[in-house]
């Protein structure tokens, strides 16, 4: 009768790394975003997808500078997970927020001062309230990213108040 072979599990190849290679990765995650939990649990998910990497087909070679790769892609993953959080938040905020002063708008006078608008602020304030898109279509007909459209949309609003409240006191 001839005995089974064991295969040895390739994620045995980070054992030896990990008493080395375990404050390296946490010193460079800590250092980047200086919260020792977020390190904590940074570190701990580097190396459980470490583990999940040297089990497939085409394994890496194992080494500090490798998990230190994985380590900044978890970094990454973490920060786009918590603007894409944000973003949500801000777009909920944003949605649920009604501006008493909107309601008192005289309509001919809007256009006069939206007309008088820099182009990129007339097009953000046009796209977004009177054609009534949401933040990421403006930005896609804009060619900006969605942070960078949210930024116009503030610097515009403020910029159409200001002049509507001049216009307005000028007319009165």
């Amino acid at each position: 009768m001839t005995e089974p072979r064991v295969h040895r599990d390739p994620a045995f190849a980070l054992l030896s790394l990990y008493e080395t290679a375990l404050p390296e990765v946490y010193g460079y995650l800590l250092s980047r975003c200086g919260d020792r939990t977020l390190a904590e649990e940074l570190t701990s998910e580097t190396f459980l997808g470490a583990v999940r990497a040297c089990r497939k087909e085409f394994a890496p070679p194992v080494s500090t500078g490798w998990l230190i790769g994985v380590a900044r892609h978890k970094l990454a993953d973490h920060w786009r997970r918590k603007e894409r959080e944000e973003r949500g938040l801000r777009l909920v905020h944003e949605e649920e927020y009604t501006d008493p002063w909107d309601e008192r708008l005289d309509a001919l006078l809007a256009r006069e001062v939206l007309a008088s608008l820099g182009a990129h602020h007339r097009a953000a304030l046009t796209l977004r309230y009177v054609d009534g898109l949401p933040v990421p279509e403006v930005a896609d007909h804009l060619e900006r990213t969605v942070h960078a459209t949210e930024a116009l949309l503030v610097r515009a609003r403020a910029a159409f108040r200001r002049a509507y409240q001049e216009k307005e006191g000028r007319d009165a």
